[in-house]
């Protein structure tokens, strides 16, 4: 069986990959997060990756608290550049694929109508963003057989904006939700069965992989909450009456260009996906 190190296990990804690979014959998965392996540590990497010499190597780790980023900028260029960086070189010691998730915090979504293609400049606005750009370089740079995929506004199991937002309907009758952040909501099970389909091919390089359609947050929480018959109220608010640390894109809607060019992978629109995930009960954990 050809093994495949996934990283970042207990995230929202890495147990989507759980369930796209169960029970899958040809591939086994060895599960990491930071107790098994810190990515941040170089020697420790080398040796986790050649005592295991894996097929491929799927990198959901990262440090995605976007505010604290900003005033731990240290913490996340270790997680962020210098883990990617690591498993990289570890990866082309062992002839293995690398798969690094990415982030659509690396444009600047500023004075833009028009959806991102990997073609596009880039142009952080955030220590997230720059920080995860700076792995993406490093990916470049140090591996042989790679794809980076920029996701934007993941959701599946674990921590998340739906979660978050239901949690808040069940004691509040109206919630205040930013109108101006357009984006696109995107399924982890969705972006999980992309990667499946795309480690086994050499068609590498960067990808933006999302959910089809656009929306802003407060459109996002309207749909989950019809879905949940929830009949708490969304009170449409600007991003300047929810102040943060981190400057967020105003606009970083994401074209999966290079999906649509090079392969037939196809993400589902991001109300079918959002339906899909609040019929698998997972939103109620």
């Amino acid at each position: 069986m050809k093994k495949i190190i996934v990283t970042g296990c207990n995230g929202q990804l890495g147990r989507a990959i759980n369930v796209v690979y169960a029970g899958d014959s040809e591939y086994e998965l060895i599960n990491t997060d930071v107790e098994q392996l810190d990515i941040t540590n170089v020697e420790a990497v080398m040796n986790f990756v050649a005592d295991n010499q894996p097929y491929a190597i799927i990198n959901c780790a990262a440090h995605t608290n976007v505010n604290a980023c900003e005033s731990q900028e240290d913490l996340a260029y270790k997680i962020n550049a210098i883990g990617p960086r690591n498993l990289s070189i570890a990866a082309k010691s062992v002839g293995a694929k690398l798969v690094h998730i990415s982030t659509d915090y690396v444009f600047p979504g500023e004075n833009r109508e028009k959806p991102y293609t990997e073609f596009d400049q880039v142009g952080p606005q955030s220590m997230y963003g720059t920080t995860k750009l700076a792995g993406e370089n490093f990916v470049k740079q140090f591996a042989d057989k790679f794809f980076i995929i920029r996701t934007a506004w993941l959701y599946g199991d674990g921590k998340n904006f739906v979660k978050t937002m239901l949690g808040a309907a069940k004691t509040n009758d109206v919630v205040k939700v930013v109108d101006d952040q357009i984006g696109s909501p995107t399924s982890a099970m969705e972006l999980a069965r992309a990667i499946k389909k795309l480690l086994p091919t050499d068609n590498y390089g960067l990808f933006h992989g999302t959910c089809e359609g656009v929306c802003s947050w407060a459109d996002f929480t309207e749909e989950f909450y019809r879905l949940a018959g929830v009949t708490t109220k969304v009170q449409r608010i600007t991003s300047d009456e929810y102040p943060s640390p981190a400057k967020r894109p105003a606009y970083s809607v994401l074209e999966n260009y290079m999906f649509k060019l090079t392969t037939d992978i196809q993400f589902a629109d991001w109300k079918d996906a959002i339906k899909e995930y609040m019929e698998s009960g997972l939103a109620d954990k």
